[in-house]
């Protein structure tokens, strides 16, 4: 009975540190998965801070383009004022032109009658 007792203790013994080691082994393992948690944690804090500051970049940039946009109308508004400027005084100088010729022609008459006048 004394051995079969001594027996049994040593077998609990064993059963204990086996438990123990497996104990230790799951402490580890969760001590490891926290960690790996923490990290997983940061990560996401810095990736969810990298697409706060791209989604206020790109709130610029749309806000930069309407900008360009307005910008570009009245560039072209301004370039089709001045077209429209540029067709007048073309329109005026041919007018002009035909004008001087035309003051050319009757001097010339003139000159000639004028002299042997």
């Amino acid at each position: 009975l004394q051995q079969q007792a001594e027996h049994t203790c040593r077998q609990l013994l064993r059963t204990q540190e086996e438990h123990q080691q497996l104990l230790q082994a799951a402490m580890e393992q969760a001590e490891g998965l926290e960690q790996s948690l923490r990290n997983a944690e940061a990560l996401l804090a810095e990736r969810a801070a990298e697409l706060r500051d791209a989604q206020a970049q790109l709130s610029r940039n749309k806000l930069l383009m309407e900008e360009l946009r307005g910008e570009n109308r009245r560039f072209a508004m301004a370039l089709q004022a001045a077209e429209l400027k540029q067709k007048s005084m073309e329109e005026k100088n041919q007018l002009l032109e035909e004008q001087a010729s035309a003051l050319k022609q009757l001097i010339g008459k003139i000159t000639p009658a004028s002299l042997s006048g």
